[in-house]
């Protein structure tokens, strides 16, 4: 299935149903007068985040939307039927955005949320509902309330507690296949990931999701490289694990590079809690590994972690990181206040 994070499509309302304009007459019953029914109102455009869909490739084939209107009333003062609501169904992390993209109009945040995004119009009135003490036999009528229309932009963001992020063949996939089942591609060559994968990590009986997206480099935010659109998916996660290629030139320019670009993105991603974490450093030495470790430390200001994705070398430290940031274990159970008498169990 291709991976579809943006589309744009165009939605409209129901119209309302017009009111009759009709008058009883029946044999033997003496007085007649007007019995028009009003319209039905039309139907709604709703939107709703269901599981099962992480793309937006169905609106790529279709981008109309309409709602049904509402039948027109009849006689007898019978009301016209409403039109059926049109329910958009779209993947968890979707948001509803202005057609100019400058405002962001629903956000869609977990399974079965429902919103209704543009009302129906109503039903116009039947004659009958215009008869007066000075008007027995009134024909005038409503045509219904018009529809609403507008052109959106659905925007995917997809949800994970972690993301990677890191410079084009900084290991990325290899790590996220370490610890998921993801399936990432892995190559020797840059941009091997094009578009963001999710993947599920099990570590200590607790799970979290973890999304990687494709190497930034510099210049990311001018539209150099795959550029910076992908950074939209790690926006909502909880903390940043940023990869470095150990065989760099300088290994602190490459974590400044990525910074850089997280920083002209904007979107809060560079006050993120983020862990620092050397990686492929399985063909490396010890000492080689160490003075590294504090290049890149003194330029990130935190520690670092040795890792190897390939290799498993210090990727049960990185989870365990993660999993702190994350969501920090529950505090143990305090102990039961001092002088309060021990019970115990006794069959007598």
């Amino acid at each position: 299935m291709h991976f579809l994070d943006q589309a744009k499509i165009y939605v409209r309302s129901g119209s309302g149903g017009p009111g009759a304009v009709s008058f009883r007459r029946e044999k033997f019953i003496e007085y007649g007068g007007p019995d028009g029914g009003n319209g039905g109102k039309g139907g709604d455009i709703i939107f709703e985040a269901v599981a099962g869909l992480n793309t937006l490739i169905d609106f790529r084939y279709t981008q109309h939307f309409r709602a049904p209107r509402g039948s027109g009333g009849s006689g007898s003062n019978r009301t016209g039927g409403g039109g059926d609501d049109l329910v958009i169904k779209v993947p968890v992390g979707t948001q509803v955005l202005s057609e100019d993209k400058d405002e962001v109009l629903l956000d869609f945040t977990h399974v079965g949320q429902r919103e209704m995004f543009l009302r129906g119009g109503d039903g116009g009135r039947g004659n009958a509902s215009y008869k007066t003490s000075t008007n027995r036999a009134p024909r005038q009528h409503g045509t219904g309330w018009p529809e609403q229309e507008a052109w959106v932009w659905l925007r995917l963001k997809l949800l994970a507690d972690a993301g990677l992020v890191g410079l084009p063949n900084a290991g990325k996939s290899t790590f996220i296949n370490a610890v998921t089942n993801a399936q990432a591609k892995v190559g020797a060559y840059a941009f091997t990931t094009t578009r963001p994968q999710l993947g599920v990590v099990r570590h200590h009986g607790r799970e979290f999701v973890v999304a990687d997206i494709p190497g930034l480099i510099e210049g990311a935010a001018d539209g150099a490289g795959i550029g910076d659109r992908f950074l939209g998916h790690i926006e909502r996660c909880r903390v940043l694990l940023h990869l470095v290629d150990a065989n760099d030139d300088d290994v602190a320019e490459s974590y400044r590079i990525v910074r850089d670009e997280l920083e002209a993105y904007g979107g809060g991603l560079i006050d993120k809690p983020h862990i620092v974490a050397l990686n492929k450093i399985d063909m490396l030495d010890e000492e080689l590994i160490e003075a590294l470790s504090a290049e890149l430390a003194e330029e990130s200001g935190t520690d670092v972690i040795p890792l190897s994705g390939a290799a498993g070398t210090g990727v049960d430290w990185v989870l365990d990181k993660l999993l702190e940031a994350i969501d920090p274990a529950p505090d143990t159970v305090p102990d039961s206040d001092e002088g309060e008498d021990e019970i115990t169990w006794s069959p007598v």
